[in-house]
């Protein structure tokens, strides 16, 4: 039973983390676009575009759409 002194106070701190994580990703903007996370891996330019277009529109302009993605020499 004194045990319980122990475990409810802990298991409050344990919840009061994951709301707290939680919160976090959501302000973050870790949920923002999940319909088309899926396929973006499986094309590479596209996930480029996507990406720039979206950190344009989170800095309120408007992405170039001719311009043309480059590669990392070095990333593989």
């Amino acid at each position: 039973m004194d045990i319980l002194y122990l475990l409810i106070p802990l298991s409050v701190l344990l919840v009061l983390a994951l709301v707290a994580v939680l919160a976090w990703a959501l302000q973050s903007g870790q949920f923002d676009d999940l319909e088309h996370q899926g396929e973006l891996i499986f094309e590479a330019d596209e996930a480029e575009r996507r990406a720039e277009a979206l950190r344009a529109e989170a800095r309120g302009t408007e992405a170039d759409p001719g311009a043309t993605v480059t590669k990392d020499p070095g990333s593989s």
